[in-house]
């Protein structure tokens, strides 16, 4: 680097006072149209001086240098000359910096736009003016420990890494039910801390909290305010510097890059219908629960196993046929008359074949009769979600509520999101139905932890999602997103 610059530098000390055209240069970068040079920094270019010796490289191999060279290094060089100056200071350079992240660039884009207010996240988004002053934000983010507490295990990890470091049970079937929540929490906090080998005063935390309580009635409001200061209560007595919680349905929605929608979770013991408008749970238009959810699924099969006299050691043998054999039929009855034999090896287990178990499986999702349950079909408590969302006028664009993302791991079960659009058409109204787009859980079952990535790498965090120890004790910013 230190010859780079020298190079650099007596070139342009010792150069002719006459300067290279650069009038008919290609910049060669096929990024967004909306970051492009206009026409006066481009006679801003030409006006300055040159930049040495490097006039003679083309254009476009002179922007992959640029790439080439880290961040802080490109940076670095805008003392040699204006033009430098001008060249690092373009958005192009720093979009393709931000496309080497590990996050994908267009989930980058969305949280950088949508979510950097914190909540309540604003109506209309942001414009994002540098990309090179959001890189450099983004380069100085602490992150965050992330725990996404599900509701049959939870994931956690470093917000940092690319996916979730570990698994355990979830808090709140954490320790003996019996004892006080808080004491739980604590309990399980601690043991996370620990098994990650972090100090817990070192990091601000991103906790998913599952839909629990669902109603709008006091007694659920009550429910969720005693949990929220549980797990607030629980983090600062641990010394942690600030903590965001927000609802597990909430982060799934931000895995798929959108604010507003319809969150199908299937979670362990339940499916959710979650409509979410500017990131905020909609519990006043209704959020339905179907009694069928993974344990349910993996159950289901395991019945049908042990009628065929499959012999098998444990539920984890189920659980790994479920998610690797099964899937839904778009047409229910055709597939009946369809061969569907399929084998796969478990570990440690042995190779299994699967029949019409494979699509009966996930049929229960549709018709819980099968599985001998009195419940709402999915497809029936989405389109009745639906049909709340438009009766209550909540926008004058409806298609915030036509927009649905499945979560969870049993949502990846191949075929459910066609299944459910087709059943969707046939139960609602044309008008309703026309524009409808179910999303299938965009990273399977850890959508929810890849949604608090993208809020603990943001430009503005901690400061615009978080809640320090001093906000909690003057009841400040409580108004939080579950």
């Amino acid at each position: 680097m230190s010859n780079l610059l020298k190079k650099v530098w007596e070139s342009v000390s010792t150069r002719s006072n006459s300067n290279s055209s650069r009038s008919n240069a290609n910049w060669n970068y096929a990024g967004p149209s909306h970051v492009c040079l206009s026409s006066d920094q481009n006679d801003q270019m030409n006006y300055w001086s040159s930049t040495g010796e490097f006039d003679r490289i083309p254009m476009d191999i002179f922007m992959q240098i640029l790439k080439l060279l880290a961040p802080k290094e490109v940076a670095m060089l805008t003392a040699v000359c204006k033009s430098w100056k001008l060249i690092v200071s373009d958005n192009r350079l720093w979009v393709s910096y931000l496309q080497n992240q590990h996050v994908p660039w267009d989930s980058i884009f969305f949280s950088e736009i949508s979510l950097r207010s914190g909540y309540p996240l604003q109506t209309y988004p942001f414009e994002m003016q540098s990309f090179m002053k959001i890189y450099g934000q983004r380069a100085l983010s602490p992150g965050a420990v992330i725990i996404d507490g599900g509701s049959g295990y939870c994931k956690f990890g470093w917000s940092k890494f690319d996916s979730p470091s570990g698994r355990s049970a979830t808090f709140l079937e954490f320790g003996n039910i019996e004892s006080p929540m808080y004491s739980r929490l604590r309990h399980f906090f601690a043991t996370i801390y620990s098994r990650m080998q972090v100090k817990s005063s070192t990091q601000p935390i991103v906790v998913s909290i599952p839909i629990t309580q669902y109603d709008d009635t006091e007694a659920a409001k009550a429910a969720r305010r005693q949990l929220k200061e549980a797990i607030y209560s629980a983090l600062f007595g641990m010394n942690v510097p600030a903590v965001c919680a927000v609802s597990q349905a909430t982060l799934a929605l931000f895995a798929a890059k959108r604010s507003s929608g319809i969150v199908v979770n299937i979670g362990f013991h339940q499916t959710s219908v979650v409509p979410i408008l500017h990131g905020k749970i909609m519990r006043k238009v209704g959020v339905e629960s179907v009694g069928v959810g993974a344990l349910k699924l993996t159950g289901f099969l395991r019945e049908q196993m042990m009628q065929r006299n499959l012999q098998f050691d444990s539920l984890y043998t189920v659980r790994s046929l479920k998610e690797n054999l099964c899937y839904v039929a778009v047409d229910y009855e055709a597939e009946l008359c369809k061969d569907a034999e399929a084998s796969y090896e478990v570990a440690a287990a042995g190779w299994f074949t699967l029949k019409q178990e494979r699509f009966q499986t996930g049929e229960i999702l549709f018709q819980p009769r099968i599985a001998g349950m009195r419940a709402m079909g999915l497809h029936q408590a989405v389109a009745l979600c639906v049909e709340h969302c438009h009766a209550a006028e909540l926008s004058a664009d409806e298609s915030w509520f036509k927009t649905i993302v499945l979560a969870g791991g049993s949502a990846c079960l191949p075929g459910l999101p066609e299944r459910l659009k087709k059943e969707l058409h046939h139960l609602l109204a044309p008008s309703i139905a026309d524009g409808i787009r179910v999303i299938p859980p965009p990273y399977g079952a850890n959508s929810a932890w890849y949604g608090a990535k993208l809020l603990s790498n943001l430009s503005t965090f901690p400061n615009s999602w978080c809640i320090t120890k001093k906000e909690f004790r003057s009841k400040a910013r409580r108004n939080i997103v579950w």
